[in-house]
Formats: C-alpha cells, structure tokens, sequence
C-alpha cells in the first residue's frame, strides 16, 4: 500500500476528503509516536511507505503516557477536526495500519499502546 492508498482509505473509513484523510493519518502517526518506544517508532516506520515514515520520526526522549481519549483530543488539535470526526478518524488510522504493516509489527505496536487502543482498532471494523 503506498501512501496516496493508505490517505485514500482512511478517508473512506473516516468519512472525509481525501486532503482531510491525509492531514488525520499524519496527525495520529505523529501523536502514535509520542506513544511509542523509539525502537518501536523506526520498527513501525520501516513498514510504511517513504512519506508517512516522517510522521513517526521524533526527537529522542521518554515515551508519553496518555489514552486514546488524548490522542483523539491531540489529534483533533492538530487538525482541526471535529470530536467526531477525529474519533472516527484515529480509528480508521489505525484500522487501516493493521492492513497496512505485518500482523508482527502490528501486535509490537499494540502492545505499546494498550488495551484501550486495541478496542479503537476493534471498532473500527
């Protein structure tokens, strides 16, 4: 999947343009970063096409503790979006980075991020 595909189907499971899918994909990587070890971040970054790795690079320091409800909250900030439409976005991120990525690196990620964040991915569905 390259990135106009991956921007294309969040859009569609999202509900939104194509240019609002690519902002949201970007605003949740960057925010999913925050989340992740460093390792994890490059490991994850090395499964995606070339444009989305930039999202998941960050300066190195400590991984940041929040819940779904602040990166939805992060992510709405970033993008202006509604409290609906960044919730139905987060989600179709991550639904559409498990088709994404391998099922291994998928499961690494996951298991950074949490149980909550495993139930966005099953709601997405």
């Amino acid at each position: 999947m390259d990135d106009k595909e991956f921007f294309r189907a969040v859009a569609d499971r999202a509900r939104l343009s194509r240019q609002e899918g690519a902002d949201l994909t970007r605003a949740t990587l960057e925010t999913l970063a925050l989340r992740l070890s460093d390792g994890e971040a490059r490991d994850l970054a090395l499964e995606l096409p070339e444009p989305l790795r930039v999202s998941l690079k960050r300066e190195r320091r400590e991984m940041e503790i929040f819940g779904p409800d602040e990166s939805i909250r992060r992510v709405r900030a970033r993008t202006g979006l509604s409290a609906s439409e960044a919730d139905r976005g987060v989600r179709a991120v991550l639904g559409t980075l498990q088709e994404a990525i391998s099922r291994k690196e998928f499961e690494h990620a996951m298991s950074q991020l949490g149980k909550e964040y495993a139930q966005l991915v099953e709601a997405a569905r």
